[in-house]
């Protein structure tokens, strides 16, 4: 028995027969001829191009640098109430700190005890003898 055809088809296809012809076109010796007017005229319109696309980059950048600095100056704000928060925070806890009250409740808890007014010399004028014993002395004043 022979090959099975299959509704209508046969069960051969016919070969494609490729040619490949080799063509020996010298086109060395040909010049393109450009008139200097025309040429001119490219030159014209691509740099007006150029200046029409370096305008428009220099826009976009700027447009886009705008951006980036709000967005930039939004988290400086945020920081900048953030640090301001903190500073509240920490003269709360310095005033807290330098409270009188505090402070001689942690000097009685230590077994400290004021000092008697003989004991205290405080030199409002000084004379240059007294210069000397001036400095040890320390104003009672808080810093």
């Amino acid at each position: 028995m022979g090959p099975r055809l299959h509704r209508g088809f046969s069960a051969r296809k016919p070969a494609m027969v490729e040619f490949h012809t080799v063509k020996r076109i010298d086109n060395s010796r040909l010049v393109r001829h450009i008139e200097p007017v025309k040429l001119k005229n490219y030159y014209k319109t691509a740099a007006l191009g150029g200046f029409v696309a370096m305008f428009f980059m220099l826009y976009i950048y700027q447009h886009f640098r705008c951006i980036d600095l709000s967005f930039q100056l939004e988290d400086l704000k945020a920081k900048q109430t953030q640090a301001m928060a903190l500073n509240g925070q920490l003269k709360l806890k310095i005033e807290t700190w330098r409270n009188p009250g505090r402070i001689e409740t942690i000097a009685h808890q230590l077994g400290l005890q004021r000092p008697d007014p003989s004991q205290v010399l405080e030199y409002s004028n000084f004379d240059a003898s007294q210069v000397q014993s001036a400095r040890l002395v320390r104003p009672n004043r808080a810093p």
